[in-house]
């Protein structure tokens, strides 16, 4: 399951609830007709909802209204609940597009080849998302932008940064 966003509060007194997306375009997900909602973003008690009405609302969040949360009852419950959706029911990202999930878990290495860790996150910061990679205890914050990304191959399993070998 890819992790898509939070659901932050209930909106409305009609089970609508306002949506914080983790990523660009949540938009597109308005094509999947079912969200997956769990109360842990690394677990396995998804629950499929049927999506009924998703649209912009302020700046990048989403409301969202599912048949099975009829009432402003319902979406309190449904409040700090993750949404999530397996791979293939997410629309294909475009040309160097990647989802989060796609990330984490690839290693990461800088343009003389050493290894600096593995993807562990990623954090977004308003200006741009960066990079969580873990080595060892260590942790290392990347930005993910091109400056420092040099490439991203998700089928080899590694992202080039253009980064100093002595940190």
């Amino acid at each position: 399951m890819i992790v898509l966003g939070r659901i932050v509060a209930p909106f409305g007194v009609k089970g609508w609830v306002r949506v914080h997306p983790f990523g660009d375009d949540p938009l597109s997900w308005r094509k999947m007709p079912q969200w997956w909602l769990g109360t842990d973003p690394d677990g396995s008690d998804w629950v499929p909802y049927t999506l009924t009405g998703c649209k912009e609302h302020g700046k990048g969040d989403l409301v969202a209204a599912f048949a099975e949360v009829p009432d402003r009852n319902a979406s309190e419950a449904v409040a700090g609940y993750f949404i999530a959706a397996p791979r293939e029911a997410m629309p294909q990202p475009a040309q160097d597009e990647f989802y989060w999930g796609d990330l984490v878990g690839l290693q990461v290495r800088n343009a003389a080849g050493l290894a600096l860790g593995t993807v562990t996150g990623l954090l977004s910061t308003g200006a741009h998302d960066v990079l969580q990679v873990q080595d060892g205890d260590a942790e290392r914050l990347i930005p993910f932008v091109a400056s420092y990304v040099t490439a991203v191959d998700v089928p080899a399993g590694v992202i080039s940064v253009e980064w100093e070998a002595d940190w």
